[in-house]
């Protein structure tokens, strides 16, 4: 059934019913949320980051009292090892979440648009009296919608698991920080499908859409750290330079690492969910002289983490808005 039609007749029901009336908006957000969660595209990326995600599950439960063993300083944070502990026969969750997160949010954007102008629906739903920019806004919101059920859906179903294997509840702690890295996630993927958003606007095809994303998600997995690598090598200082200048470089590398938007979020979740990690830069002995090694409490964290996702919410609202300038001033009458 064309999208047109649907919109048509929940406006009918909406107009001859005696309650009260729901926005067209939310109309089209519940018609994007209902073809999404029934694409065999959304269903195999879910089988994936599901299995996946077990998978993880299972390797770090295996070897979870070697988890214990590594956190016996602190004596706390068991449930946070769910997230991060790997035996090496498999990565960690939050390896596969920002391997797979990016793939995911491609996958849920590139032909938002394009699909639409090409199949001539997007024109007819733009004749009924509904605004512009609903269009964009629902496809957005119903995916972000999708993506916000299934993170927190694995994060509440790997500590249900935990829970079980433990045998003891986390502590609120613990909690607060799996749900600060469930939203971060949300973020991160929300960022790739704001890009391929952007692509599926600015292109015709939706295979070109598709594999723009695809290759800049290649070019930061794969290439831009070979690239950073070859700028470190070049530029790094002799052995005879002072300490303050090695951490300086150390610094200025590790900036132009953090345009890769993976290192910010690796650098996000890998603070929330090891606490013991109290800096993500480079320090001089003078800095950590005097420094008590504990874990840092949930609110010094969060300091921490914050320009990294500051970026990644920024980085996300401008492409939203260069997609949402381009989608308001396109010709959209289909060929």
């Amino acid at each position: 059934m064309q999208f047109i039609t649907v919109i048509l007749k929940e406006e009918f029901k909406m107009n001859n019913s005696s309650s009260s009336s729901v926005r067209p908006f939310w109309v089209i957000v519940n018609k994007e949320i209902s073809d999404t969660v029934r694409s065999w595209r959304f269903l195999i990326m879910l089988g994936l980051i599901v299995l996946t995600c077990m998978g993880s599950l299972y390797t770090a439960l295996d070897d979870f009292s070697q988890a214990i063993k590594a956190s016996a300083p602190e004596g706390t944070f068991f449930f946070l090892k769910l997230y991060t502990h790997t035996d090496g026969t498999l990565p960690s969750f939050i390896v596969f979440i920002s391997f797979l997160g990016p793939l995911l949010g491609i996958s849920m954007g590139f032909d938002s648009i394009n699909s639409e102008q090409n199949n001539g629906t997007l024109s007819r739903i733009l004749a009924q009296p509904i605004y512009r920019d609903f269009v964009l806004n629902a496809k957005f919101v119903a995916a972000l919608i999708v993506l916000g059920i299934l993170f927190f859906a694995l994060s509440l179903l790997v500590l249900g698991f935990g829970l079980l294997f433990i045998g003891i509840p986390p502590t609120a702690e613990e909690f607060l920080r799996i749900v600060v890295f469930t939203v971060v996630s949300i973020i991160y993927v929300a960022f790739w499908l704001n890009l391929a958003i952007l692509f599926s606007v600015k292109f015709r095809q939706a295979a070109t859409s598709a594999l723009a994303g695809i290759s800049i998600w290649l070019f930061f997995s794969i290439f831009f750290g070979m690239i950073v690598n070859l700028i470190a090598k070049g530029l790094a200082p002799s052995v005879f330079v002072s300490e303050n200048q090695v951490v300086a470089f150390q610094r200025f590398i590790q900036n132009i690492m953090r345009i890769n938007p993976g290192q910010l979020f690796n650098d996000a979740t890998t603070s929330l969910l090891m606490p013991t990690v109290r800096s993500l830069g480079p320090l001089t002995t003078e800095q950590m002289s005097g420094a008590i090694p504990s874990p840092l409490p949930l609110g010094q964290s969060l300091m921490l983490v914050w320009p990294q996702t500051t970026a990644l919410i920024a980085g996300t609202i401008v492409f939203f808005a260069i997609a949402y300038t381009m989608f308001m001033r396109r010709e959209v009458r289909s060929r």
